[in-house]
C-alpha cells in the first residue's frame, strides 16, 4: 500500500525545494502517493516582527505562491507539481530573483499559456491559498516554516538538508525520519545549519508532467 504524502511548500523556499528534489527521489524508488500543496512565508510572517529587507521580499514570494495555488484550482494536482518543478528550476537552479522573468519561462517550461501570469498578480484564489497554508501549519504549530510534511496522517516541519540525498541514502533518511514520526512524543530534533542550500548535486527539475 502507498503511503500517502502530503507536501507543503513555498516555491520561493530554497530549503523546501531541496526536500522536495529527496521527496521526488523517494518517489521514484517506492511507493508513494504525494500531494503537493501551498504554503506561504507571506503569510507566516504577516504579523511578525521580522527585517525590511525579508518583508520586502514577500510581494515577490506571493506572486508565485498565487501562481501555484490558481493551478491547482484550474488544473489540479499534476500541473501545480510541473509548475513547481519549472518556478524552481528558474528561481533555484537558475539564480533568478526577478519575477518578470522567471514567471514566463516558468509557465512555458509547464505548459501553461503566457496569460496565466495574470494569477501571479490575482487575489482571486487567495482565500484557497491561505486555507492551503493553514491547514498545513496548523499541523506542526506557528513556530516552524515550510516544508511541512504530513506521512499517512503524521505532520512535521522539514527535514532541512542540503544537498538531497539520492538512492540508498534518500531511502535511509526517508526510512528514518518515518520512523520518528511515528513515535506519538517526537518533537523535535534540530542543529545548526552549517552551509547553504547545495543545488550542485540537485536533479535537474522533472519533465512537466500532463
Amino acid at each position: 500500500m502507498a503511503d500517502s504524502v502530503k507536501f507543503w511548500f513555498d516555491p520561493s523556499c530554497p530549503w523546501a525545494w531541496m526536500t522536495s528534489r529527496w521527496v521526488d527521489e523517494v518517489a521514484r524508488l517506492r511507493d508513494l502517493d504525494v500531494e503537493w500543496r501551498v504554503m506561504s512565508l507571506a503569510v507566516l510572517n504577516e504579523d511578525q516582527d521580522v527585517s525590511e529587507e525579508y518583508r520586502a521580499f514577500f510581494p515577490r514570494a506571493l506572486k508565485y505562491t498565487r501562481l501555484a495555488q490558481a493551478a491547482q484550482e484550474l488544473h489540479g494536482q499534476p500541473m501545480v507539481k510541473a509548475l513547481y518543478d519549472a518556478l524552481g528550476a528558474e528561481i533555484h537552479l537558475g539564480g533568478n530573483t526577478n519575477p518578470d522573468e522567471v514567471i514566463p519561462l516558468a509557465l512555458a517550461a509547464a505548459g501553461l499559456p503566457a496569460d496565466f501570469a495574470a494569477h501571479a498578480d490575482s487575489v482571486e484564489f487567495d482565500a484557497q491559498m491561505r486555507a492551503s497554508h493553514f491547514d498545513g501549519i496548523n499541523r506542526v504549530g506557528q513556530d516552524v516554516g515550510t516544508p511541512v510534511i504530513d506521512i499517512n496522517g503524521v505532520a512535521f516541519f522539514g527535514p532541512v538538508i542540503s544537498p538531497a540525498p539520492m538512492g540508498d541514502q534518500a531511502l535511509a533518511l526517508w526510512d528514518g525520519i518515518v520512523a520518528a514520526a511515528s513515535f506519538d512524543g517526537f518533537f523535535e530534533l534540530k542543529r545548526s545549519r552549517t552551509r547553504e542550500p547545495n543545488f550542485d548535486l540537485t536533479p535537474v527539475a522533472a519533465v512537466p508532467r500532463t
